[in-house]
């Protein structure tokens, strides 16, 4: 009888561990289902807007009104693979390699240079092209976030000090930003990386008061440097972008063209807009409408409310994104978290800023909803990645 009773005893308990480890491995398993609706109904929205702005360009440069579409279609589904199979990697892998992405992230921005396989346009030297076109600050914008993320949860490095604690990756970061600079004169992509390093270092715990000191000791140094660079800074476009959005409508034929075309659009969207491809702003009036001012024809045919339904759509993306890492096991998942949320927020405020002609015209395209395959297929890995965290976090 007694080793009946402690048989069954044994019997009860080791069902209680299979529960249990069910249970673990469940929650393990579990897809973020908020996160991914989100994210496919922006891919789908954003299908969509290419298609209809696309078309007119489509037509006139290559005779085929699907050209743009079928790339950016190509694009989804490589991001959509990847999104799947990063969502399954346990993203503490990244932890053991990210100096080594640091270094990568960096030597991957001097590739536009090669003769070969780098390509520019308009001043500016941005892309790849190795079967097909890439943007390699794409990448590094996601390698930096993971190197901050791993500088900050490493036991190694004591974060103690301004030194540590701000200064040595603000250096750090700082290094691709100037190559963005000089090399690729890609501004744009440098201000959003800078945004994103700020945001994380000041949710790592960092002082305010050692990035209060920084800034004061920043601003002085650009004071002091600014006359040594201002022909790079403000380089004949740049002054000419400047004095566009102060008054937009003192050369509505130049500068300012693409902003006022932008901005008829909205106007004439009203409250539900003209139609799901009825634009007339994108038939060659606002130039690429399909890229960076895909936010304009999309406020023209589906209008205020439409405006809103997009709006929402990042506002529940980028609110997931912060219970992401709120509730993360651990100080580097929280941090990519951050990072990751605060890329696309970053991008989408500045983005709906430059077409709303709310800061000077720069190209900062919208996330997920604007054309271009590198900047579609890395976001949707960098939404696999915010997955497999969302996996492991406490329940959301």
């Amino acid at each position: 009888m007694q080793a009946t009773s402690k048989t069954k005893g044994f019997a009860k308990q080791k069902e209680s561990k299979n529960k249990v480890n069910l249970s673990s491995l469940k929650s393990g398993n579990r897809v973020d289902l908020p996160l991914l609706i989100v994210v496919l109904m922006l891919v789908a929205l954003g299908l969509v807007m290419v298609l209809s702005a696309s078309s007119p360009s489509a037509i006139a440069e290559s005779g085929n009104w699907y050209t743009y579409f079928r790339t950016q279609c190509i694009a989804a589904v490589i991001g959509l693979i990847a999104m799947i199979v990063l969502s399954k990697i346990n993203y503490e892998i990244y932890k053991h390699f990210y100096k080594l992405i640091y270094v990568f992230s960096v030597a991957i921005l001097f590739l536009v240079l090669l003769p070969v396989i780098g390509s520019g346009a308009n001043g500016a030297r941005r892309w790849i092209y190795i079967g097909m076109g890439i943007q390699p600050s794409e990448i590094t914008k996601i390698g930096l976030i993971i190197w901050v993320a791993g500088y900050y949860s490493d036991p190694n490095n004591k974060i103690e000090g301004i030194w540590k604690s701000c200064i040595k990756p603000l250096i750090a970061v700082g290094i691709p930003i100037i190559i963005l600079l000089i090399v690729q004169n890609h501004l744009s992509a440098g201000i959003i990386i800078g945004l994103v390093t700020v945001i994380m270092i000041i949710m790592s715990g960092c002082k305010i008061r050692y990035l209060l000191s920084l800034a004061g000791g920043a601003l002085g140094v650009c004071a002091i440097a600014f006359p040594f660079v201002k022909d790079k800074l403000m380089s004949s476009f740049r002054s000419d972008r400047i004095l566009a959005w102060l008054d937009p409508w003192a050369n509505t034929s130049g500068t300012s063209y693409q902003t006022v075309q932008g901005l008829y659009a909205i106007g004439s969207g009203g409250l539900f807009g003209v139609g799901l491809g009825e634009s007339t702003q994108k038939y060659l009036y606002i130039p690429e409408a399909h890229n960076d001012f895909i936010f304009a024809i999309l406020a023209e045919e589906l209008g205020f409310v439409g405006c809103a339904i997009v709006l929402a759509l990042f506002t529940v993306l980028i609110v997931r994104g912060v219970l992401i890492a709120l509730r993360a096991k651990d100080s580097f998942g929280s941090l990519i978290a951050v990072g990751i949320t605060a890329l696309i927020a970053v991008q989408v405020i500045l983005n709906i800023a430059v077409v709303t002609n709310s800061i000077p015209n720069t190209g900062i395209s919208l996330p997920f909803l604007s054309y271009g395959g590198s900047s579609l297929v890395i976001l949707l890995a960098s939404m696999g990645i915010l997955m497999n965290i969302s996996r492991s976090a406490k329940k959301i």
